[in-house]
């Protein structure tokens, strides 16, 4: 219980520190660009209603569920096989340092041409960029297996389909879950500037147009909303991060315990 609550304190104390500083400097400001944070959370509860968040919330997290599970899938999928063959990671390597050089965001025209402006360029601009992180920590991950383990496997027998289940990805899991994490703050960049190109909804749209229509409070409240989705998501993530790899924290902190 106490430790519980330590980890809430230091969950909270950043951002609660945060706000307090926002609070002081912005107090009293004239700035028409730089609002006082009171006047930007009285125009919160009317800007943000219900209906709003249906129709512009809900599509964005829609999109970004859809491309990062997109991502996800075919990082791993790809990122196993090339990390377990040796000449395929030869074969692919140039060209994977190729596409991970170029922006995501550069792409945004060349996918319109070919998947035109609805959701379905949404997410694939959040998938093309979602995807490196995966798919070179899968690779990363399963080239790093313990010889041991692999070996031990062999003998046993354990080949295939079931020495990808028992010995591969356990053990890349660690390395797989990192890439996943690293992926979600992307997924959520790409999904703001996807949305900010040819949309009707979406967080992007509406916090563009707010600044176009020079409503600035307005502005700042989907900069909040955008802060706080990325903070339930990582929450989120870190309480499935802790279930699936329960094990390799467990192992950590018995390692450190050990003399």
């Amino acid at each position: 219980m106490n430790r519980l609550l330590l980890r809430l304190l230091f969950t909270v104390a950043l951002p609660a520190v945060l706000v307090t500083v926002w609070w002081l400097a912005s107090d009293g400001s004239t700035n028409p660009f730089w609002p006082p944070l009171r006047t930007i959370l009285k125009a919160f509860p009317d800007v943000w209603t219900p209906e709003r968040l249906r129709t512009d919330v809900r599509p964005s997290v829609v999109r970004l569920a859809a491309g990062y599970a997109t991502a996800a899938v075919v990082g791993i999928a790809l990122g196993t096989v090339i990390g377990s063959y040796r000449r395929v990671r030869a074969v692919c390597e140039p060209v994977l340092e190729f596409l991970r050089a170029v922006p995501p965001p550069v792409l945004v025209p060349v996918i319109m041409l070919f998947a035109g402006i609805g959701d379905t360029m949404k997410v694939v601009v959040i998938a093309s960029g979602c995807v490196w992180p995966v798919l070179l920590n899968t690779v990363e991950g399963v080239r790093a297996v313990d010889p041991v383990q692999a070996e031990t496997a062999r003998s046993y027998g354990i080949t295939g389909v079931a020495r990808l289940r028992a010995v591969v990805l356990p053990s890349a899991s660690p390395q797989i879950f990192a890439g996943l994490r690293q992926a979600l703050s992307i997924g959520i960049i790409l999904m703001v500037i996807s949305e900010m190109f040819a949309a009707s909804n979406g967080l992007g749209f509406t916090i563009v147009q707010f600044q176009r229509g020079f409503a600035i409070a307005d502005m700042w409240t989907g900069i909040l909303v955008l802060g706080l989705l990325g903070f339930v998501l990582s929450v989120l993530f870190q309480v499935v991060e802790r279930r699936v790899l329960g094990w390799y924290h467990g192992l950590r902190a018995a390692t450190r315990r050990s003399p």
